[in-house]
């Protein structure tokens, strides 16, 4: 998924100028994020925008904030989703979470493809770096914002690979949050956990009970899954 431009059915994505390109964690966390219908949600380094978009599609009565620190990645991510069906739906905010976290209203949803690469593996690129590592955005900082952004019972859904997702979960549940949904993604059956999308919520006895899946993205014969296609169905033009 690293070409300058995506076609999804409904949009397209320029991706030229950002410093990350469009991925398949983003795709999975769009297409899996939310149990509940939300009208408010929140995009925490919205990157292309792909994700806010995907969100837009699926929750058509929402209102989406875009969040995004790097400049260059923000005014693509506004330009795609100027270009979309949905531009009434998205707002693109160029800011820091630190920055909006006090100044921003509360939202059902909160979604987020973190940094989450450790500081003393930057590369030569400073806006890859802040893309990928935790300088620009610790997972304690993450935590503390959705803290104060989230509605009392709002949902924060999550994507990382399965160590970090377990750090994650440790600082969450220390902010008041607990797990009621885990998808354990795997490149293929006998391939180890590639990444885990977690949802969260305020610690409450009403929510419901835990649950945990797997997603298997190709089967052994290196075709995409069933389970794989029907989830990104709507979005993906060879499903």
């Amino acid at each position: 998924m690293g070409n300058p431009y995506f076609q999804f059915k409904q949009f397209g994505i320029d991706q030229g100028n950002c410093a990350m390109k469009i991925s398949t964690d983003a795709v999975v966390l769009g297409a899996l994020s939310g149990r509940k219908v939300p009208t408010s949600i929140l995009d925490i380094g919205t990157g292309t925008g792909v994700i806010a978009l995907m969100l837009a599609q699926r929750y058509q009565d929402a209102k989406i904030c875009a969040l995004e620190i790097d400049k260059e990645s923000s005014l693509q991510a506004a330009e795609n989703v100027r270009n979309s069906p949905f531009e009434h739906q998205v707002s693109v905010i160029e800011s820091s979470l630190q920055d909006y976290q006090d100044f921003g209203g509360k939202f059902d949803l909160i979604v987020s493809n973190p940094p989450y690469f450790p500081n003393h593996l930057l590369s030569e690129d400073p806006r890859r770096n802040q893309a990928l590592h935790q300088a620009s955005l610790t997972f304690d900082e993450l935590i503390v914002g959705v803290d104060k952004l989230l509605e009392e019972d709002g949902e924060l859904w999550v994507i990382l690979p399965e160590r970090q997702m377990g750090e994650f979960e440790f600082a969450a549940i220390a902010q008041g949050l607990r797990v009621f949904s885990r998808v354990e993604i795997k490149d293929s059956p006998q391939k180890a956990v590639l990444r885990v999308v977690q949802a969260f919520v305020r610690n409450s006895p009403h929510e419901g009970i835990f649950s945990a899946n797997p997603l298997v993205i190709k089967e052994d014969s290196g075709e995409f899954s069933a389970a794989y296609r029907d989830l990104l169905k709507d979005f993906m033009l060879h499903f």
